[in-house]
């Protein structure tokens, strides 16, 4: 299997997150979005590690599943929240005996609803993971980065020094969804700025709706553009169109960040990738010939 990092230096790549089914709709459903995948020419696939571990066996059979089935490499999340050390070791070597050489490696949140209850790791940071991963095995190991500030707040100059100590580790980046390409590019300047030099791939996540938006601001904290929020509100009820906007604006979005050179882009498709294929043919990008 290929290191993405490797894949990512050969040519501007493509990605998608996915998340393991919790149902049989749900599968069914991701069985359609896998399918539909083919139209375009992915790279690889994040598969998402439900918070406290709670989708650690679906997110293992899903990884596994796309390694044996898919042309795409796929790339575990796992998260240092609720597990202790060996936990986390025992997971990386079954990894490891599989074939799986990808893992993003995250701190881990709470579930929705018990954040009172949080569980810290043994492993209390990104950092301890990722360097967990490298004496493991030959893993190429990402970690998340939050262009606005991580939510958990705190000053944006401490979370950037925080990002570039897990970068001594780590082999590349993957940002959360932001709404503007500028936003991309002052953070990309920061980070240029205090040395680093691996790839940061911007995360996209189409906007479908006016509760998906207002969950992905309170998610990423960070405020949505007025024009974005006066736009969306302006259209109503009208799904259709709110939906069409956000495939325009994503390719605006997109389209503005291949012009800065990015590595690459990253959507955030929550297993619906009709989205992410439009805007890709949108852009005559990664789509076959």
């Amino acid at each position: 299997m290929a290191h993405i990092d490797a894949i990512i230096k050969d040519h501007k790549s493509l990605s998608v997150e996915l998340w393991p089914p919790r149902s049989e709709e749900s599968l069914q459903k991701l069985e359609n979005s896998l399918s539909r995948l083919g139209e375009l020419d992915v790279d690889f696939a994040s598969i998402t590690y439900g918070a406290g571990g709670s989708t650690r066996d679906r997110t293992h059979d899903l990884v596994i599943k796309i390694h044996k089935q898919q042309k795409m490499v796929p790339m575990a999340h796992l998260t240092c929240a609720y597990h202790t050390k060996n936990e986390l070791t025992d997971i990386l070597r079954r990894y490891q005996d599989e074939g799986i050489e990808n893992i993003l490696a995250l701190r881990g949140d709470p579930p929705v609803g018990k954040e009172a209850d949080f569980v810290g790791g043994e492993l209390p940071y990104a950092k301890d993971l990722a360097i967990l991963a490298k004496e493991t095995g030959n893993f190429c190991v990402a970690v998340a980065a939050h262009p606005m500030g991580h939510p958990d707040g705190g000053d944006q100059d401490s979370d950037l020094e925080h990002l570039m100590d897990k970068l001594k580790f780590a082999d590349f980046v993957i940002t959360q969804l932001f709404f503007d390409s500028e936003q991309y590019k002052v953070f990309l300047d920061k980070m240029i700025a205090r040395g680093n030099d691996k790839p940061i791939l911007p995360g996209i996540m189409p906007i479908k709706s006016m509760r998906s938006l207002e969950t992905m601001a309170r998610l990423t904290n960070q405020e949505v553009p007025s024009h974005v929020y006066e736009k969306i509100l302006a259209l109503g009820d009208d799904q259709e169109a709110i939906r069409s906007f956000g495939i325009d604006f994503a390719t605006q979005m997109a389209s503005d960040l291949l012009d800065l050179g990015v590595p690459g882009l990253h959507f955030y498709t929550m297993n619906e990738t009709l989205a992410t294929i439009e805007i890709c043919k949108n852009l005559n990008y990664h789509t076959h010939r």
